[in-house]
């Protein structure tokens, strides 16, 4: 047991390092390269990518947490009310706003809301919701039956239900589906930059224009293990 313990936290940690590997020393080996390299575009860059990292997380842990509160209190208000008509209703709702481009949505937000974070968090914040809802709802419709009369048994209401017993029995499944829409939010993120919000974002379409992998490579890597480092902790919360 306790070996197969090690291999997950193994595994995280190793995502970790080579995240924060990365993040300190890549600008570096690219300088110490750069006789090596192919001759690039002059693209200065500002921003560390300490910075960055702070600015895509940011982005991401707002938008992913604005969503996963709205789609709790959606969740339990659809189980509480026990209405096919709402529950359908809702799981449109989030249905839409997940098949509508974020390229599109920031576009259509920009107009009013200006240049920068705030389109790019709405956009991340209308697709992390479907999955957390319909995760909720699934989680906590597949409680069995026995155990809510037992509750229902020991005077609690359906609210003290909904807390006390149908969220902590349903938080696997939840957890699931925080997760998807996290990993998603990691890398949709990206596409922020094209209206002025930071992130990692900035140097993959600053080297898409200048045709420079180099600034890419900057901005994708860590996305990626970003990404990889956020599904492996959740995977690892969903089973206790």
């Amino acid at each position: 047991m306790r070996g197969g313990l090690k291999s997950p936290w193994l595994v995280l940690g190793l995502y970790l390092a080579a995240f924060l590997l990365w993040i300190l020393f890549f600008d570096q080996a690219v300088a110490l390269l750069a006789p090596w390299l192919p001759k690039r575009a002059a693209v200065q860059s500002r921003t560390t990518l300490a910075m960055l990292s702070w600015q895509h997380l940011l982005l991401v842990g707002v938008s992913t947490s604005g969503a996963v509160l709205t789609s709790l209190l959606l969740g339990g208000a659809v189980h509480l009310a026990r209405n096919g008509e709402l529950k359908s209703m809702v799981l449109a709702a989030g249905s839409i706003g997940e098949t509508i481009p974020s390229a599109a949505v920031i576009a259509l937000a920009v107009p009013a809301l200006g240049y920068g974070n705030v389109p790019c968090m709405l956009a991340l914040y209308l697709y992390a919701i479907l999955p957390v809802v319909r995760n909720t709802i699934v989680g906590m419709e597949s409680v069995p039956r026995p155990v809510r009369e037992a509750a229902e048994g020991m005077g609690m209401t359906r609210r003290q239900q909904l807390w006390k017993v149908e969220l902590p029995l349903a938080r696997p499944v939840i957890l699931a589906g925080i997760r998807t829409a996290l990993v998603i939010n990691i890398s949709a993120a990206t596409i922020g930059a094209t209206v002025g919000a930071g992130g990692f974002g900035v140097p993959i379409i600053a080297g898409i224009r200048v045709y420079d992998p180099v600034l890419v490579l900057r901005g994708s890597v860590p996305v990626v293990l970003m990404a990889l480092f956020a599904d492996r902790l959740f995977r690892m919360r969903e089973r206790g």
